[in-house]
């Protein structure tokens, strides 16, 4: 590739070839990371980067890539790049992309495209793939306006909070760019949409009259900035404090928190839920998960949803408060003083409640095998152990129910759900090397399935060659754990979802990390002494789990799917 060396007369900039100016523009608006697969469409746009300073770490797969770059942007704010070739390439980044766009995280693509000059026979119609997953498209053709163009679509992921592509024809990679600086200098993000008079008004109204009201705060609510005004609001109004799944962590450490509304909710938690007369949810989606499928909150209860949405997420709310959770919550809080609104008096009524609150506090008898642990029990004897400073990041299945009902994190950036908005697996060690990248500072602890575990195997290698310090804990059944508890006894094929055991902790070691197999809570000394040798590099825990133990906040589902009715939502 010949670049012509710019002048200093034109500010270091001078022609340059459209793969430079990509990296450049980057560059220069604070990209730091891009995660990716180098093919004939990316490979110069990737050098570019590098050039300019972006760190890029290969990944075995561009699914993987996908999940690196959202999982960097879920434990950072912050925008990375994947980066991929055309047509196969791009492709392959399908399920870690639609997971980004159901999440709304800011990723930039960055891909090989079409020629200008028309399409080969390799080529397929990148804009109606793209479109079919949700994910905007940008083309970089006009050379004259290149700079911009990329400017605005990284700030279009940035303030939109969504996956967003720019595509490189391949004919154009080494062409001369001829704009020279960018022609506009876009807003970093796009105004607040400010408080909603009418509804604040409304919802005044309602919290005059709560007796036991509830703040419910989500992802929505973390990403605004909004938790400090939000738990304000709490204390003034006497609420107590819960938070959706993806939002875990956002009240860490308060008194009168719950933990996580829905679903994984435990029974004492969901019980106090219940009682709520007025619920305040600041920025949740307010999903099927969230709510337990309608049957957490009480009939009667009025669901008030803070949100930026045109119109409300499901049917059970009751009044919708447009805006930014911050704005919206400080409205509210000023409101509430300035009508001299009485403190509810609910905390003082369950104050003893607050001492066993936890999974942690519920019995269970323990379920006892030959050779295997009971995933409880696992779960459980890990708690203890894993590091204070950790970033949790969970495959899609069964097993996610152990480590969400027992294992806190310290905030919502310290949770990645892989697979969470789009139900899938197999994203988990990709989405443990863009937290590992994204945050440094913390030990990443990533838990999956032996079905997602195989499925993502891949950049188990790139986790191994990248991870600072890493934890990796298989939930190994056997076989596809989800699909047994749902489906086994309504006829399904046992051999369609059992396969077997797989010997993880041999293949780890091939790839070079440190690793045990599991079978009984003596087994895990070895993670007291990989912390004791400073937690560094990857340790990865094969458990031997007993088959067939249903995580009790996946009880309701399987009674749903099988036609009974649930002991509890």
């Amino acid at each position: 590739m010949c670049v012509r060396r710019a002048s200093r007369q034109d500010g270091g900039r001078g022609m340059t070839t459209l793969a430079e100016a990509i990296g450049q523009t980057l560059a220069e608006d604070g990209v730091r990371h891009a995660f990716g697969v180098v093919a004939n469409g990316n490979v110069l746009a990737v050098a570019g980067l590098t050039r300019h300073g972006v760190r890029y770490l290969s990944a075995r797969h561009e699914g993987g890539a996908a999940t690196m770059a959202d999982a960097y942007y879920r434990t950072t704010g912050e925008v990375a790049v994947c980066t991929t070739g055309s047509g196969p390439g791009l492709t392959n980044t399908a399920t870690g992309l639609a997971d980004a766009v159901k999440h709304r995280s800011g990723v930039l693509l960055l891909c090989g495209d079409v020629p200008s000059t028309g399409p080969r026979r390799i080529d397929i119609d990148q804009n109606a793939f793209l479109d079919s997953l949700g994910v905007p498209v940008m083309r970089l053709t006009d050379l004259a306006t290149a700079r911009t163009d990329t400017l605005r679509a990284l700030r279009r992921a940035r303030g939109e909070q969504r996956p967003v592509a720019l595509c490189l024809p391949h004919d154009l990679i080494t062409a001369q760019v001829t704009e020279e600086v960018p022609a506009e200098r876009l807003p970093e993000r796009p105004r607040r949409k400010a408080a909603d008079a009418t509804g604040t008004a409304a919802a005044l109204e309602a919290l005059a009259a709560a007796e036991r009201p509830l703040v419910l705060g989500g992802l929505g609510a973390w990403r605004s900035g909004a938790a400090k005004v939000v738990t304000e609001l709490g204390d003034r109004l006497g609420a107590l404090y819960a938070t959706s799944a993806m939002a875990g962590g956002l009240f860490a450490g308060n008194t009168w928190s719950l933990g996580v509304c829905g679903g994984f909710a435990s029974p004492r938690a969901a019980e106090l839920i219940g009682q709520a007369d007025v619920v305040l949810a600041f920025g949740a989606s307010l999903d099927q998960w969230t709510l337990a499928d309608g049957g957490l909150l009480a009939p009667e209860a009025m669901l008030v949803q803070v949100d930026t949405a045109p119109a409300p997420t499901t049917d059970r709310v009751d009044l919708l408060v447009t805006g930014d959770a911050t704005d919206v919550a400080a409205a509210l809080l000023d409101g509430v003083q300035e009508r001299g609104l009485s403190r509810s008096t609910w905390r003082d009524e369950v104050t003893d409640q607050f001492t066993n609150l936890g999974w942690d506090q519920e019995p269970f008898e323990e379920a006892r095998t030959d050779g295997r642990i009971d995933p409880r029990t696992l779960t459980l004897g890990l708690a203890g152990l894993l590091p204070e400073a950790r970033t949790l990041v969970t495959d899609g299945g069964h097993f996610v129910g152990w480590p969400a009902m027992y294992w806190s994190v310290p905030d919502p950036a310290g949770y990645v759900f892989t697979g969470a908005a789009f139900q899938s697996i197999g994203l988990g060690f990709a989405g443990a090397v863009g937290a590992a990248v994204g945050r440094p500072d913390r030990t990443t602890v990533v838990a999956l399935g032996d079905g997602g575990a195989l499925m993502g195997l891949p950049e188990l290698e790139t986790l191994v060659r990248t991870g600072r310090s890493v934890l990796v804990v298989i939930y190994d059944d056997g076989g596809y754990g989800m699909e047994v508890v749902l489906f086994g006894d309504r006829g399904a094929d046992p051999g369609s979802m059992l396969f077997g055991d797989t010997d993880f902790a041999a293949t780890a070691r091939a790839l070079g990390a440190r690793s045990a197999t599991v079978r009984s809570v003596d087994d895990l000394a070895v993670v007291r002494d990989w912390q004791a040798q400073g937690a560094e590099g990857v340790l990865l825990l094969d458990c031997k789990v007993v088959p067939g133990v249903v995580a009790d906040c996946f009880a309701g589902l399987t009674a749903l799917i099988s036609g009974r009715h649930a002991d509890r939502p």
